[in-house]
């Protein structure tokens, strides 16, 4: 998976994105014809015999013998032109050049889908490899092979292994775009504050275009800074999501926020968590619309929503029941009545449960000595 020069993505990640949305149960099925068409011509052009076998075997595409042949043959062909290569450098050229057999071997089992041997083929040209900017490279190789086929256990480690090596050197644009790979795999993995931090840090310094445009970068990272603000506006619902919230104007941010959801859902990497993202900035956004209240007409907040106030009743009663929020319902008097904790009076209980078991320390303590 070669990173591409100029701002394309990686093709294989491309891939990946068109074949999750390719079995997406909400993807009409007039584009599924299109996605079918468009994986299809891809597997063939990067010649990807392990993956195609693969989808056909789960229905995804249907199997085509003679495709599936001419694919294996030019692997066989390639196969063994990459081997004549790496024996003639091994027999008549310098390290350098056996190195850059091994890692042309290792690019080629990437392209056309071969996994297993493509890692092993990794651990040899990293045997070969003895400069340190040249083996955080080939980390980047196992970065997006992880990513391509969700193996967080191999991102990670990879990750661990890539943060390693900059401790024996590496510049600094490798180390940016670490922290988006990073930042991605967090995100995917449900750690969103780390992710967030890391994609903050990589606004300015945003050159990993092989993992996603930078319109996708805008809908991960979404902040008030001038690089995100220029190019807010291409990503459809986004500046209203967060002018809306930051202005108290509940109705249009959960218009906005359905139109995000839906974007949500369609995304490779945030899908697993739409329920649970749905849940937290619901969550989030009630917090703060009741912050303003002692108590609040259930009409009230649901007017200020746009919805009903049979919704609101049955969305705050879930909140509450999970601890999620500090208010009751008055169903007689359709009332809402906050009741958040007392800072003050949760510091001194606090306070008086640390003192209380230093004075028990203290005194087993002084039975110990007198003894």
């Amino acid at each position: 998976m070669e990173g591409q020069e100029g701002q394309k993505q990686e093709p294989h990640l491309l891939l990946a994105h068109n074949l999750f949305l390719l079995t997406h149960p909400d993807v009409p099925d007039i584009e599924k014809v299109r996605l079918k068409h468009e994986v299809f011509a891809s597997i063939k052009e990067h010649d990807m015999a392990p993956l195609y076998e693969t989808l056909a075997a789960d229905s995804v595409l249907q199997m085509d013998r003679a495709v599936l042949d001419s694919m294996r043959a030019k692997i066989d062909e390639e196969l063994k032109k990459l081997d004549e290569r790496i024996a003639d450098a091994e027999e008549n050229l310098g390290e350098s050049e056996v190195r850059e057999a091994h890692l042309a071997k290792t690019l080629f089992y990437i392209r056309i889908s071969d996994r297993e041997k493509a890692l092993e083929q990794l651990k040899v040209t990293e045997g070969k490899t003895v400069a340190v900017g040249q083996r955080i490279d080939l980390v980047f190789y196992m970065l997006q092979l992880g990513f391509f086929y969700m193996d967080f256990d191999l991102v990670s480690n990879s990750i661990d292994k890539a943060k390693n090596l900059f401790e024996e050197g590496g510049d600094w644009e490798k180390k940016n775009r670490l922290k988006v790979y990073e930042g991605l795999y967090c995100m995917s993995t449900r750690n969103f504050k780390k992710a967030a931090n890391l994609f903050l840090d990589s606004i300015s310094t945003f050159t990993t275009y092989e993992l996603f445009p930078y319109d996708t970068f805008i809908f991960y990272t979404v902040v008030d800074a001038p690089e995100i603000l220029t190019a807010i506006e291409k990503v459809p619902y986004l500046s209203e999501f967060l002018n809306s919230l930051h202005e108290c104007q509940y109705k249009s941010f959960f218009l906005a926020f359905a139109g995000l959801m839906e974007q949500v859902k369609l995304d490779r990497y945030l899908y697993p968590h739409f329920r649970y993202y749905m849940r937290e900035v619901r969550s989030l956004v009630y917090s703060q619309f009741l912050e303003s209240y002692k108590s609040v007409t259930m009409e009230a907040m649901a007017t200020a929503f746009g919805v009903t106030v049979d919704f609101i009743d049955l969305e705050l009663s879930c909140f509450i029941a999970a601890g999620k929020l500090h208010c009751k319902i008055d169903k007689v008097a359709g009332v809402l009545e906050t009741n958040r904790p007392d800072a003050k009076n949760a510091l001194y209980q606090t306070t008086i449960k640390q003192g209380d078991f230093l004075l028990n320390r203290i005194q087993k303590l002084s039975r110990v000595i007198d003894l």
